[in-house]
């Protein structure tokens, strides 16, 4: 679980009702995935979830006020589900004694080859977008929104992730991109959908987030994984369901403050197929 804020704030510094804070910095000169002790390093409660075709677990955590810099008291449940439908359904929901910025998300990584089956650059990959948030060379939004058209990060239609993928001496090293998703945000919609040829895993992610964010594995190093088996650089992807990196600091972007009072909510579904 990447946060409280997925990805990047610029500086890991924002403004909220005149007040400015300072988060931790780890990126660079900047804040990511939640500064250098997020929640994915924190301990959290857990206990077992059932019903009628689906079974999980529910965590919760209580990220306490000026946790890595942020205000208030951030109360989250993060239910985790599988489904008679062959799905992983993941339920975010949070709420706050202060105003504070939220962007949760899932940072799995995947290979529907399986473990030692070597890079995913033979995926194909089709991504529901027809816009993304352009960078600077330290991944920072511009807070620009330009097409994707013409460019290297066009998915509208399938094709491999190595076909047009960015080189090593790019600012990406790779794919590291925000997407905005087609549809409206708030709704469920289809964000993106992986087939790995070989063999012939299919995996769909539905989301109701603005943005995903698609990452190559352009710094994951050679490692053993499952069996001993090698898992390569690029042996991997995430699809991140997301708000836009930096949307505190555009006006633009839409908002991720959550107020005391709200709940923020979302849901990211992975649906697995075969063909």
């Amino acid at each position: 679980i990447a946060g409280r804020y997925a990805n990047r704030i610029a500086k890991g510094r924002f403004s909220i009702g005149g007040t400015e804070y300072q988060l931790a910095v780890n990126n660079g000169d900047n804040h990511l995935h939640g500064g250098k002790v997020g929640l994915d390093k924190r301990v959290w409660s857990a206990r077992e979830v059932r019903g009628i075709g689906r079974a999980g677990i529910e965590l919760s955590y209580l990220s306490p006020d000026g946790e890595e810099g942020y205000p208030g008291n951030l109360s989250m449940k993060v239910t985790f589900t599988l489904t008679d439908d062959n799905e992983l359904r993941i339920d975010y929901a949070a709420t706050t004694d202060q105003a504070t910025p939220v962007n949760l998300t899932n940072h799995a990584y995947f290979n529907l080859g399986g473990a030692g089956s070597g890079t995913i650059l033979g995926h194909e990959l089709t991504l529901n977008s027809d816009q993304f948030t352009p960078t600077d060379d330290t991944l920072i939004p511009t807070g620009k929104i330009e097409p994707v058209a013409g460019t290297f990060l066009d998915f509208r239609a399938a094709h491999k992730i190595g076909e047009c993928i960015p080189a090593d001496d790019t600012p990406w090293k790779g794919y590291d991109h925000n997407y905005i998703v087609r549809g409206k945000a708030g709704e469920q919609r289809l964000a993106a959908r992986v087939k790995d040829p070989n063999s012939g895993r299919v995996m769909e992610i539905y989301t109701d987030k603005p943005g995903i964010q698609f990452y190559s594995g352009n710094f994951l190093k050679e490692q053993a994984g499952k069996g001993g088996k090698k898992y390569p650089h690029r042996g991997a992807f995430c699809l991140e369901t997301q708000h836009f990196p930096d949307s505190v600091n555009h006006a633009n972007f839409p908002s991720t403050i959550l107020k005391p009072g709200e709940i923020f909510r979302t849901a990211t579904v992975h649906k697995f197929s075969v063909e």
